[in-house]
């Protein structure tokens, strides 16, 4: 819930800083227990997909914190780094307006200072997908999340579908390394957000041409396509192998991956069996690399 008449952001860009205004946040509970926080961790260049965390950050805690830091550790050789877009002023604006009460937007040097020599890593969750395709990159998440929730300490920290491998990892993460705060019961993911036409929202959309835009909406068509193949009965590697036309043809270059896998564990799954799976694929348009994911239900099989 917001607290009425603080309509201001505070942008903190300090770790002192950031503790300090924590601490005044846990102060304002309305009782003798201290105030909830919700963390909601960005790279900044907000759309409405981000703004959907925010607001379901507000209602489940008294506070909400959000950050905005491009992570260098999770980009590879040749990624989008410097070209990410990066709009600071505009995205405090829309944080404003959200009620969010801090922003946390640390520089490089103050989140990995001179000599810095630490790193988490994920096995399993990670291995397979974006991780087999970008080595190192959650390594790089699964590490500055750490630190976040360390810096933060939530009670609950709020993060989009869409990367459903990240979320996979994270919650993992904080599991195995028994993480009080958030405990990865706190770790709650929130439905994609999708335009009009169905394309999840992303910062890296605003990469795609008028043309390319118009394109990329075979995406999640070809996927709704494959689910239904699937949950009807029909072979996974067939339905997958279709969907994979299906994007080459609509105007994709390249298909990352295309795969159904258990929603927890993400290992592959060659049939659907007696639990949901999760459809996930990369695919690549001009420059620009979109990630999707969609649930499968185990009841569709039978019906």
């Amino acid at each position: 819930m917001h607290i009425e008449g603080v309509h201001r952001v505070q942008t903190v860009k300090t770790l002192s800083m950031l503790r300090n205004a924590i601490k005044s946040l846990r102060e304002t509970g309305l009782s003798e227990a201290s105030a909830t926080i919700g963390l909601v961790p960005t790279m900044g260049a907000l759309h409405e997909g981000h703004l959907t965390l925010m607001r379901e950050a507000a209602k489940q805690c008294d506070h909400v914190v959000a950050s905005i830091f491009v992570n260098p550790t999770q980009f590879g050789e040749g990624e989008d780094l410097d070209a990410y877009p990066r709009q600071l002023a505009q995205d405090s604006a829309m944080l404003e307006a959200e009620g969010v009460a801090v922003l946390w937007a640390p520089s490089v040097e103050e989140m990995y200072p001179e000599g810095f020599a630490s790193s988490i890593s994920v096995s399993g969750v990670s291995a397979n997908f974006c991780g087999a395709d970008r080595p190192g990159h959650f390594d790089g998440v699964a590490s500055v999340v750490c630190k976040l929730f360390n810096q933060v300490t939530p009670d609950k920290a709020f993060f989009g579908e869409k990367d459903w491998q990240q979320l996979a990892v994270i919650r993992t993460m904080a599991r195995d390394l028994d993480l009080t705060r958030p405990h990865v019961s706190g770790i709650v993911g929130v439905p994609t957000v999708r335009e009009d036409d169905g394309l999840a929202m992303s910062s890296r959309n605003r990469y795609l041409s008028a043309e390319q835009r118009e394109q990329a909406a075979a995406l999640p068509r070809a996927m709704k396509a494959a689910i239904a193949s699937i949950e009807s009965g029909a072979n996974v590697a067939a339905s997958t192998s279709d969907l994979e036309k299906a994007l080459l043809s609509a105007g994709f270059d390249s298909i990352d991956y295309a795969a159904l896998a258990d929603p927890m564990s993400l290992q592959l799954l060659d049939k659907l069996r007696e639990s949901d799976a999760r459809l996930l694929v990369a695919a690549r348009i001009g420059g620009t690399r979109l990630i999707d994911n969609m649930p499968v239900s185990a009841r569709g099989e039978k019906r």
